[in-house]
């Protein structure tokens, strides 16, 4: 079964680039010069270490990732696709995402086919690095092939380490214009929200129902035969699937949305 978030975001990104087949296909020319003039339109805006990288929209993958992704994340760089991209996002701002890229569909179904290319989308979140640590990345991204009927087909986007810029604070969705187009920023964006039964697993819902029913974790522990220890990382790993802040609004959330 794939994450919630793979597959909601897999749902969005076809949204954005449905189309009829009218398209003209990218070439490797068409590529390379696309990415060297991209490439150094938005290394403008570049405030530390960065890695850029191609995406297909339609096939939900990336066609090009640079090398400086294992110096900024410390991954190698062929255990680097999507889905892992997607994996290793914060859980507090997996939603926060989700949300933003459905207002980028919004955003550039509106658009004339001379408007496509001349928006940059820019916002932020947190990603983990191989050594467990979270920074902030600034996601840039453009549009670098896009069909006759509008739909974006190859964006190029560029991951930059912010964390010495952005410590705390909620992230900021804004679409930049080029070449004399109007910019918004600070755009406000509707939560997408998870369906409730796929946020948790069927071990952290044992655990859910009992914390519902007052157990403490030990208790718990010695119900399901398992450790207090492990009780209390389900708990842990819980609150962030939920982004609930405690477990009074863990054990409301797990009511009000029907999960146990």
């Amino acid at each position: 079964m794939k994450p919630v978030i793979q597959e909601q975001a897999q749902r969005i990104w076809k949204f954005i680039s449905e189309r009829n087949g009218n398209g003209r296909a990218v070439t490797a020319e068409d590529t390379r010069f696309e990415l060297e003039l991209h490439k150094r339109l938005l290394s403008f805006f570049q405030v530390g270490e960065y890695y850029y990288f191609i995406l297909n929209v339609r096939a939900f993958g990336f066609e090009l990732m640079s090398a400086e992704v294992t110096s900024v994340l410390g991954y190698a760089h062929d255990e680097v696709d999507l889905p892992f991209i997607l994996s290793i996002i914060h859980p507090e701002d997996q939603r926060w995402f989700l949300s933003c890229e459905k207002k980028v569909g919004e955003f550039f179904s509106g658009l004339t086919l001379e408007q496509i290319p001349n928006y940059k989308v820019r916002y932020d979140y947190r990603i983990r690095k191989k050594n467990g640590d979270y920074i902030r990345i600034l996601q840039q991204v453009v549009t670098i092939q896009f069909d006759e009927q509008g739909h974006v087909l190859r964006t190029l986007g560029i991951h930059t380490d912010i964390s010495h810029l952005k410590q705390e604070g909620a992230p900021l969705l804004s679409f930049i214009g080029l070449n004399g187009e109007p910019s918004y920023t600070n755009v406000a964006v509707e939560k997408v929200s998870f369906p409730a039964h796929t946020l948790l697993s069927e071990r952290e819902r044992d655990v859910l129902l009992l914390l519902v029913q007052g157990y403490n974790s030990e208790e718990i522990g010695k119900k399901l035969f398992i450790s207090k220890s492990t009780v209390q990382t389900h708990r842990k790993n819980m609150l962030h699937k939920t982004g609930c802040k405690s477990t009074p609004a863990l054990i409301s959330f797990a009511v009000k949305s029907g999960v146990v």
